[in-house]
């Protein structure tokens, strides 16, 4: 990549008239916490290399540095104006009620210092205790979430133009199909886990017939347990050998081939500048092969989302048999 040329992530337009999301963009979810100043500068130096796709969360406190690195990037003329970026957040399980939608995105909005969304996400399928920001939510928090009321409070966000495009996040098909029955406005988005060893074969297949575009979080894996298990898998390794490709690099070419967008997450300027580099090589037939029969297992498990006093008392419940 040449150090004085944007790359040129490709788009994707949501909805029937929705804005056009970049199909890489920056995850700012950090585990343990970083600082905000640091969160800052690593948002910067990404708006610098050609990023304008960011993600954040009101669980993720990245809302504030993330809307002060927008306010800098303006000021050094890093970008013209705010237009030029898509920024999505996320809808709380303590806000995940009908008449608490509006006013957390409003908090989300004045946290980020912009006046609307790109897109506003429902961060699980499953309500909490009001006014309780916590993770992980104490087991006799969990209530159901009325999909109807909520639903309905995220059409309005997007009637008042506070949010671009509305969608869901670690929604399984089941979910997405009881939200399809009852939505005036369709789920643009559903965030969920997708890696070479989360394949996803059954979202993909619903969300391209439903006209729901994937986004993928996890896309190296993550370090689950502080285990690497994408980054060390060994048909990986072997194909990025072969091509002169990091393993990070297959992964996201892989995800994006399936034509999902995809999340990156690294504050190191080298390894955010390679995560750009997948756009102008392909993965052959047979390398594409060799990934689709990599043995399937769930990485992030949703353990934390079930609860005997809750709607999901199992894993199989909160996935609908999908794990």
């Amino acid at each position: 990549m040449d150090g004085n040329s944007l790359v040129n992530i490709p788009e994707v337009i949501l909805g029937s008239s929705g804005p056009r999301m970049p199909l890489l963009g920056m995850g700012t979810a950090t585990s343990p916490l970083v600082g905000s100043e640091e969160i800052k500068t690593a948002i910067l130096q990404a708006i610098e290399l050609g990023y304008r796709h960011f993600d954040t969360a009101t669980l993720y406190l990245t809302e504030e540095p993330l809307g002060e690195a927008i306010a800098e990037a303006l000021s050094r003329d890093l970008i013209k104006s705010r237009e030029e970026l898509f920024i999505s957040s996320k809808l709380w399980c303590s806000d995940a009620h009908s008449d608490l939608v509006l006013p957390a995105l409003q908090k989300s909005l004045k946290a980020l210092r912009v006046e609307y969304l790109d897109l506003y996400v429902i961060h699980w399928p499953v309500s909490s205790r009001p006014g309780i920001y916590e993770f992980p939510i104490k087991k006799g928090d969990f209530l159901p979430m009325d999909f109807k009321g909520v639903w309905a409070a995220m059409e309005e966000c997007q009637k008042l133009g506070l949010a671009k495009s509305i969608g869901v996040s670690n929604f399984s098909c089941k979910k997405l199909s009881d939200i399809l029955a009852i939505a005036e406005t369709p789920p643009a988005i559903n965030q969920v886990e997708i890696n070479p060893l989360w394949q996803q074969k059954k979202q993909m297949e619903f969300c391209k017939a439903n006209g729901i575009v994937l986004t993928a979080y996890g896309p190296l894996g993550g370090t689950i347990m502080g285990c690497s298990r994408v980054m060390e898998n060994e048909v990986l390794k072997e194909i990025a050998n072969a091509k002169g490709k990091s393993v990070a690099q297959i992964c996201l070419r892989w995800a994006y081939e399936q034509g999902v967008c995809i999340l990156v997450k690294s504050f190191h300027s080298e390894r955010m500048k390679e995560n750009l580099d997948i756009f102008n090589w392909t993965l052959s037939e047979e390398e594409s092969k060799k990934i689709s029969e990599i043995p399937q297992s769930k990485g992030s498990s949703g353990v934390d989302y079930i609860s005997d006093q809750g709607p999901f008392k199992t894993l199989e419940e909160l996935w609908d048999g999908e794990i």
